[in-house]
This record gives C-alpha cells, structure tokens and sequence, in this order.
C-alpha cells in the first residue's frame, strides 16, 4: 500500500464556515442536554491529554474536522495533528492530540471520533479503488451524489483526500440526463434537445445509457458524456469503440474493486462508485485519556 497520497494531489478542504456548519449540527445532537456523565464524575479543574490513535491501517482524513469539534465544546482546547491528511497511516500510530479541560474533552470525544472514523474510512476506500487503476490507464476513479445527507462537503473531501475525484456536486452543477429523464422526456432526442435549449453554454451533456442502441441515439445528438449503466466488460468494449473518442465514457453501476481494472482496461474514463460515500466502512480509531496531562517535552 501506497505510503500517501501526493502532497501535490492533496484537496482543498471545505471552508471553516461549512465545517462550523456541520459541526454545530453534531454537537447539538449529542449535547442538547449537556454531558451528565461527565459533569458528575469529573472535576472542573481535571486537566488530560487525549489521543488519538489508529487501531488498523488507514488513509488519514478529517483532523482538522476533529480540531474544530473540541474547539466549538472548548475553544481553550490545544489540538495538535500530528499527521496530514491523505496519509497513509499503520496501526497503533496517533494521529493528533487535544490537551486541556478533561470534561471538554470527554464531551466531544465522541462527535470528533465518529467523523474522522467516517472520513478516514471513505479515503481509505477511495485510495484503495485508485490503487486498481493499472499503470498506463488515464481512468478516472469518482465519487456520486449518493451521500449521507448534510456530509456531502466532507465526504467529497474524503473523495478526494484519497486520491479519487468528484462528480458533480449538485444537480444545478451539470446536466445528467438518467433514465427516468428519457421516460419524461418523451425520449433520448428530446431530453437532449431541450437541454440543450436551457442549460447554459458552459454545461456539458452527459446521458445515461442502459444498452448499445440508446447510446448510438445519444451519439447521434451528440452528446459530451456517455454513462453506461450496468453494462457487461464486453458492451464495454464495444461501446468504447462505437464511441470512438467522441465522448467521454463513465461506466457506472456493479463496480468493486476486483473489476476495476478490467474496466479501465476495456477503456473507461471514469468509473463512478456509488460505494465510495454511501458503503465506506468505518476505521477504527480510539481516543485514549491521560490524567494527569503530561507535560510537553522541552526541546534541546
């Protein structure tokens, strides 16, 4: 496994303003009433160090969601990372560490841990799809709107964080005419067509194909990108050299891990999975708790 991600490949993250966003949402969910347990057995003045530590290998993400989480319960909190983002990380190594109050700590131990947990666990997945892709292949790995709902912007990140890409973010951010668009519309011609008519200049047009003769009718309007749905590697292969370079091909639909590569070989430019956000299997990750704090080491 690949050590990390390419500094030079690492995202952006989200804007402080839409991780405060999503943040606040969390804590008001787990501490509506307060922390009774906390408040009750530990004293105001118990000062720890928590620290986070892996308990599987992953691919490091959302530190800096945790920080943000114990600074919103605590703002005199000291957070520390002590690895990047899209990273990858062995067992038993920390990650970051929080220092001060141990009742804040205690309070936003959980809401931190389950989104760097969530996080870390859909860039580990991302980076594992990316590390299929066989060398000399230009295949794109993406994400697709099958988020949890409220996370988009954080697990687009995670997407990302694993060296993978983002489809579109919204449904105002391309034209994606599915199937049930077809139906509507009276057909692939006219969707297309009036797209065409509506969307604005800087759009392209994908269509979503469910066999050989619909994409020959999306060829013939011309259209930007070509999603073959649940195609078999054969009616890949053929789609591929029916489209010719016209289009961009997306292959959707069945993909894991032990197809990828005969996808991209067949000649797919990008293959979207669903499972990248909503099938991500959580990391383990613990938080463990030092009293009394220890004190930094003073440096030489």
């Amino acid at each position: 496994m690949a050590d990390s991600v390419s500094p030079r490949l690492r995202p952006e993250p989200p804007t402080p303003t839409v991780i405060a966003d999503i943040v606040a949402r969390a804590l008001l969910e787990d501490l509506a009433g307060g922390d009774i347990t906390s408040d009750a057995t530990v004293g105001p003045e118990v000062r720890a160090l928590g620290v986070a530590t892996t308990k599987a290998p992953l691919l490091a993400c959302g530190a800096l969601v945790a920080e943000a989480v114990f600074r919103a319960v605590d703002p005199k909190l000291e957070f520390e990372t002590q690895v990047a983002d899209g990273t990858w990380v062995p067992s038993n190594r920390p990650l970051w560490e929080v220092r001060g109050s141990a009742r804040s700590i205690l309070m936003a131990e959980r809401t931190a841990l389950n989104f760097v947990q969530h996080l870390s666990g859909v860039a580990t997945l991302a980076h594992r799809f990316m590390r299929e892709i066989p060398v000399g292949c230009n295949t794109r790995i993406s994400d697709t709107r099958k988020t949890t709902p409220g996370l988009r912007a954080l697990e687009r990140y995670a997407v990302r964080a694993g060296g993978a890409h983002n489809h579109r973010d919204a449904l105002g951010a391309g034209v994606l005419i599915k199937d049930n668009h077809i139906v509507a519309a009276g057909g692939i011609a006219a969707a297309v067509s009036r797209a065409r008519a509506r969307a604005p200049h800087t759009s392209k047009i994908e269509v979503e194909v469910a066999n050989l003769e619909q994409l020959q009718q999306a060829l013939a309007v011309g259209v930007d990108v070509l999603m073959l749905d649940n195609f078999e590697l054969a009616a890949i292969r053929k789609a591929v050299a029916l489209v010719d370079g016209r289009a961009l091909v997306e292959v959707s639909g069945n993909v894991t891990l032990e197809r990828v590569a005969d996808l991209a070989r067949a000649g797919a430019d990008v293959i979207s999975v669903g499972a990248l956000t909503h099938s991500a299997p959580a990391v383990d990750i613990s938080l463990s708790v030092r009293v009394p704090m220890p004190e930094r080491p003073v440096a030489a």
